[in-house]
Formats: C-alpha cells, sequence, structure tokens
C-alpha cells in the first residue's frame, strides 16, 4: 500500500474516534500508541498527527505528547470533521448544526445573488435546478445529489460574499454524506426539490426578497426534516 493511503487511514481512524469520543477532550496520546494501534511507521504517526493538528483536534509538545482538545477548539467547518461527526454517536447534533447554520446563511446568500451575481453564474444556477428538477422526477439520485450540491456552491459563490461562499463546502459535505448514510428521501420530486426553480427564476431575475423567500422555504422544510427525523420517526433529511 502506498504511503499517502496508508496516511490517509491513520488520519480517518483517528479522526472518527475522536468524533466518536473514545478519546477524550485532554487525554494524552504517544505516537508509539498511534504506531501500535495502527502497525505504521513513526514517520507515518507522525504525519497523521500534524493533519489532525492542522484541524485543531489535537495539539503536540515535546515532553508532553499529543493532547486531545475540546470539540470547541475544533474547525467544525473542515468538510472531514464534517463527515466524522455524521458518521459518530453525535450525529443529531452534527444534523442540528448544519441545518441552522443552512437556515441562517442561504436566505441571505440567496438575497446577495439576486442583487450581485454575474449572467454567467445566473445560468449557471439554472442549469443546475433544472437538472436537479429532471433527476429527481427520473429517480436518479447519482445525478440528484451532483446537481443539488453544485446548485448550493453557486448559490453561495454567487452571493459575492467570500465567507458565504467558503461555506459550499460545508453544505456539499452534508448533501454527499446523506446520500452516503442512507439519508435519502424515498420520493425525490418533492415541493422542496421544485422550490430550487423559483430560487434560480428569482435570482435571474434579481428579485432579492423572492429570492431570500423561496431558499428559506428550502432550509425551513430541511431543518423541519432533520428535527423529525431526530425526534425518532425515520423521515429522511431534505435538500
Amino acid at each position: 500500500m502506498k504511503l499517502q493511503g496508508l496516511h490517509g487511514q491513520v488520519v480517518d481512524g483517528l479522526g472518527r474516534s475522536l468524533a466518536a469520543g473514545e478519546l477524550r477532550a485532554g487525554e494524552v496520546l504517544r505516537l508509539e500508541d498511534v504506531q501500535e494501534r495502527f502497525g505504521v511507521s513513526r514517520t507515518v504517526a507522525r504525519e497523521a498527527v500534524r493533519v489532525l493538528e492542522s484541524k485543531r483536534l489535537v495539539s503536540s509538545r515535546p515532553r508532553v505528547g499529543v493532547t486531545v482538545r475540546p470539540m470547541s477548539a475544533w474547525n467544525l467547518y473542515d468538510p472531514q470533521v464534517i463527515r466524522w461527526r455524521l458518521t459518530s454517536p453525535g450525529r443529531q447534533a452534527q444534523l442540528r448544526e448544519l441545518a441552522e447554520l443552512r437556515t441562517a446563511v442561504e436566505p441571505a446568500a440567496a438575497a446577495l445573488a439576486a442583487r450581485h451575481a454575474t449572467p454567467e453564474a445566473r445560468r449557471e444556477l439554472m442549469a443546475h435546478a433544472r437538472a436537479l428538477t429532471a433527476a429527481a422526477r427520473s429517480g436518479d439520485r447519482e445525478g440528484f445529489v451532483t446537481a443539488d450540491a453544485a446548485f448550493h456552491r453557486v448559490l453561495l459563490g454567487a452571493s459575492g460574499n467570500g465567507m458565504f461562499a467558503q461555506l459550499a463546502q460545508v453544505t456539499e459535505e452534508l448533501l454527499l454524506a446523506r446520500r452516503d448514510l442512507l439519508l435519502m428521501p424515498g420520493q425525490l420530486d418533492n415541493p422542496g426539490v421544485r422550490r430550487h426553480l423559483d430560487v434560480a427564476a428569482a435570482v435571474a431575475e434579481g428579485r432579492s426578497e423572492d429570492a431570500a423567500r423561496a431558499a428559506g422555504s428550502i432550509v425551513a422544510a430541511a431543518r423541519d426534516e432533520v428535527e423529525t427525523m431526530l425526534n425518532g420517526t425515520g423521515c429522511p433529511l431534505a435538500t
């Protein structure tokens, strides 16, 4: 196995353990522990720890070791950290936080996009909305996820707000994880999906209030479905 692949496995294994709470805040690890657990060299163990340090999950000090940091210190916007949390026993908290973040950001991003989007971005947004709708009607789940992720990426980027644009990775990770974690709705073609066309049309025509309202309805439905699912009824996540 190539070093890069092995290194990635160690990072993923430790990240999942951290997200699951198997390694708790304040706990100190030794590189020897990592080597023994994964059967890797000291070089691979050290590089894996450096990746986790870059995500602020751990800190490393000479003669102290590798200390697990509290979750409040983690880079919670890191796509890999999001994925680890979504596959952990703390999945409910991560789903709720992502839903709340989208509720706060996406309507504002849609309003800004209606004012500032370039003609190309307006065309792209409409194209992705149409592709999303077509995929939903035909039951094409892969096409659906691809178009959904592209739609929200373009919407956030078209806002002209660089900080909003970087949140596209967060939304995309949620949408991809929904597919991988079997959280897709049984019936793809629903009013929430069709509201993407409303957002795209409002942005294309420069109607900022309508764009915000339509985007708000999408994320509100997604938030409500998250809450329904967390309450144990098994309702899947919306787009």
